[in-house]
């Protein structure tokens, strides 16, 4: 595969994807709700912060070996209160298997410091394009 430049943006809320965030009178930890990341208390970290979850999809994530091959890939996911990623989704891609293969780094990923809200940990939802350029 040849070098490749992946540009990411970590998107903070995205319309449709997460349940508003109104705060409880009192925790409770059976809580299941997904949360956007807006609207909580502590938002979750992958470890060592962004920068290094950037580095970590730019060094797994193998694109197709097409010349000129350029766009975005739109995925959303959650992270669990344990931190693991769950619910991936690719919304958009560009074909030749783009979408699996972020499905496929973003399953493989180390676990997140997840979020809080009243001092609970919380399901957080993430959106994240991905964009490709090959030369």
């Amino acid at each position: 595969m040849k070098t490749i430049k992946v540009l990411f943006f970590m998107l903070f809320s995205m319309l449709g994807f997460a349940q508003n965030v109104e705060p409880a009178a009192s925790p409770n930890t059976d809580d299941n709700s997904i949360y956007n990341t807006s609207g909580i208390e502590v938002k979750p970290e992958f470890p060592g912060g962004l920068n290094e979850f950037y580095k970590y999809i730019g060094k797994n994530y193998k694109t197709p070996n097409v010349k000129g091959l350029k766009g975005k890939v739109f995925v959303t996911f959650v992270i669990e209160k344990d931190g693991s990623l769950s619910d991936i989704k690719v919304i958009r891609d560009i074909g030749l298997g783009t979408g699996e293969e972020a499905i496929r780094v973003l399953k493989e990923c180390p676990k997140w410091i997840p979020g809080e809200q009243n001092g609970q940990k919380v399901r957080v939802m993430y959106a994240l394009p991905i964009s490709i350029q090959l030369p």
